[in-house]
């Protein structure tokens, strides 16, 4: 048996919605994961479902009966170190809990902690004992050798440190909080949310991908979707509302970095970071995500995405209210839901309503909300209507979303790296952070609204794709893919900061490969650009390289490390920032006349 990781996570997780120990082993030969991403119902590992114990293999229902026992003699050991007297009084036995992976011969034992360095010693202890064969009831006074082995256990479990998990209580806090997750839009709705709050009259305080803001004014910059984020937010006195994007790393590694929710948003699920610390599968990825919403409160509200299965199949699993947003008022689910009395957020005749029951609120027109240019962008009226969710839950009037909707632009200041829109000269420029295949499709959705699907548009649609190596072949086939299957022209750049253990010739053979499955004959010779900048600067200025000229096109850059240079390139060339869904409509096709 294999220790694979010993893993303190200091707060909501997969396993326990409180701080929990994750004691991974491995048994049998070394495998690697292969199967489907979307398996059948019969086919899924719940990696939180509890294992009966007589399911699991000898050695790791061993490990779990020594983690409960070295618990329990650790504590009175301590106790009577600390108290001078017997240990007479019982002691609540600790839940240990064993888990299945997806990970071939993997598994996980769990439980709840309160002292750092003595739950790691007892994780760690436990795992040698099974090791060295111990008898489960071998006695620490014994004097034989397993029995040495116990003491020595016990004693550096009793003299661990008892450092408390770093999260915040709900007593220590005094200002309701919302946290969003999803594979996509997480971003977009935390700054949608904010704006409305904003426009109550809200402080409102956001931890972001892009950093910290407190009132829109960037506190501390970084990737903080994870638990230092939403305590940086959460400790701030000026704060009235907690608005904390949550993203699956910082779920996986430490857990949600506070006790509960008072309302949560789960955008959709699709594929994106899979194989990376055991998840390989959509629903998995799911479960991790769904932690935010299984956290809200019993008198809190889950806003779910009734158009995506995997989203809405989580909300029978949870306690707090449910609110569905849906882009089709003819949604089964949706129509149920309400004809109960719930509320749900719905796209009808080009407006967001909230229905009730028989009763239909409408907030505003699709048209007035300028981050959907004029309903085109589809995923952003999804994320419309999921803020609007989020914010009425909160407590904002239907004229606060209104107008936070209203005043909520796709700008590089309002939503940086967000469906960033400029033109130069003729050209449209799409600056997006797609970071996947699902992300990229929708801008591509976007694209065909405005200027035609590929084979009948006459303005040409140049693409620049990459994106991080951490993902999958297979995803990143899949952009490479799309990107073929929907742009007239294609270009590729490197994400040489995010190579994350590949070599950068991988990367971008992963890419022409899909690209070449579609067809693309020159997918071998496809221009390689090393940076985001360097590559829009070629589309845009070198028309030689592009076999649309230097007439109208669109362009589309999948931009993720090189915001400021792609910023600093668009101010060079005389970009402007445009937002007037006129122009899109008629003069991103100006080429055709």
């Amino acid at each position: 048996m294999r220790l694979v990781e010993i893993r303190l996570l200091d707060g909501p997780n997969v396993y326990r919605l409180e701080p929990a120990v994750k004691l991974e082993v491995a048994i049998g030969r070394r495998r690697t994961w292969f199967g489907e991403r979307s398996p059948g119902r019969h086919a899924q590992v719940h990696l939180g479902a509890v294992v009966a114990t007589k399911m699991a293999p000898a050695s790791v229902r061993d490990l779990a009966l020594w983690v409960r026992r070295l618990h329990d003699l650790a504590g009175a050991a301590a106790w009577l170190a600390e108290e001078g007297r017997a240990a007479s009084a019982k002691r609540a036995r600790i839940p240990v809990a064993i888990h299945r992976t997806s990970e071939p011969g993997h598994w996980v034992v769990s439980f709840p902690w309160r002292e750092r360095e003595r739950a790691e010693s007892i994780a760690a202890s436990a795992h040698r004992l099974v090791e060295l064969d111990i008898r489960l009831n071998a006695r620490p006074a014994d004097g034989a050798g397993g029995s040495r082995s116990l003491a020595r256990a016990l004693r550096r479990a009793a003299e661990a440190g008892t450092t408390p998990p770093e999260w915040v209580r709900d007593r220590d806090r005094r200002v309701p909080a919302v946290s969003i997750s999803g594979t996509n839009g997480k971003s977009t709705t935390t700054r949608m949310i904010a704006r409305i709050m904003r426009t109550a009259g809200k402080h409102v305080g956001m931890s972001t991908s892009d950093g910290v803001l407190i009132d829109d004014q960037m506190v501390e910059e970084g990737d903080l979707t994870g638990p230092l984020g939403a305590q940086r937010v959460l400790s701030d006195e000026y704060v009235d509302v907690a608005v904390l994007e949550t993203a699956r790393g910082g779920i996986v590694l430490r857990g949600v970095g506070y006790e509960s929710n008072d309302a949560s948003v789960l955008t959709n699920v699709s594929a994106d970071h899979l194989d990376l610390h055991g998840l390989h599968t959509l629903p998995e990825l799911a479960e991790v995500k769904v932690v935010i919403a299984r956290m809200t409160k019993t008198s809190g509200t889950v806003v779910l995405n009734a158009d995506d299965p995997l989203v809405a199949a989580q909300a029978r699993r949870l306690r707090a209210r449910i609110r569905f947003f849906t882009l089709d008022p003819r949604n089964p689910r949706v129509r149920r839901h309400t004809a109960r009395g719930g509320i749900a957020m719905v796209l009808e005749d080009g407006a967001l309503v909230e229905v009730e029951g028989p009763q239909r609120r409408r907030i505003v027109a699709v048209g007035e909300v300028p981050s959907t240019v004029g309903g085109l962008a589809r995923h952003n009226v999804a994320n419309a209507l999921a803020a609007a969710g989020a914010a009425r839950s909160l407590g904002a009037s239907l004229r606060d979303v209104a107008a936070g909707l209203r005043d909520f632009r796709p700008s590089a200041e309002q939503a940086p790296g967000r469906l960033n829109l400029y033109r130069v000269g003729e050209r449209l420029v799409i600056v997006d952070f797609a970071h996947n295949e699902a992300g990229l499709e929708v801008i591509f959705d976007l694209v065909d609204g405005l200027v035609g699907v590929r084979g009948v548009r006459t303005t040409p649609v140049v693409a620049i794709v990459g994106t991080a190596g951490d993902r999958p072949d297979d995803s990143l086939r899949a952009i490479g893919r799309l990107a073929a299957e929907r742009a007239d022209e294609l270009a590729l750049k490197e994400t040489l900061r995010y190579l994350r253990g590949r070599t950068r010739e991988s990367v971008v053979g992963e890419f022409r490969a899909g690209m070449a499955s579609v067809g693309v004959a020159t997918a071998a010779r496809m221009p390689v650009h090393e940076d985001e900048a360097l590559a829009l600067r070629a589309a845009l200025t070198d028309p030689g390289r592009l076999a649309s000229g230097p007439g109208a096109a669109v362009v589309v850059l999948m931009c993720h490390t090189h915001r400021a240079a792609v910023s600093d390139t668009l101010t060079e060339l005389g970009a402007e920032s445009v937002t007037d869904v006129d122009w899109l409509a008629g003069r991103a096709t100006a080429g055709a006349a």
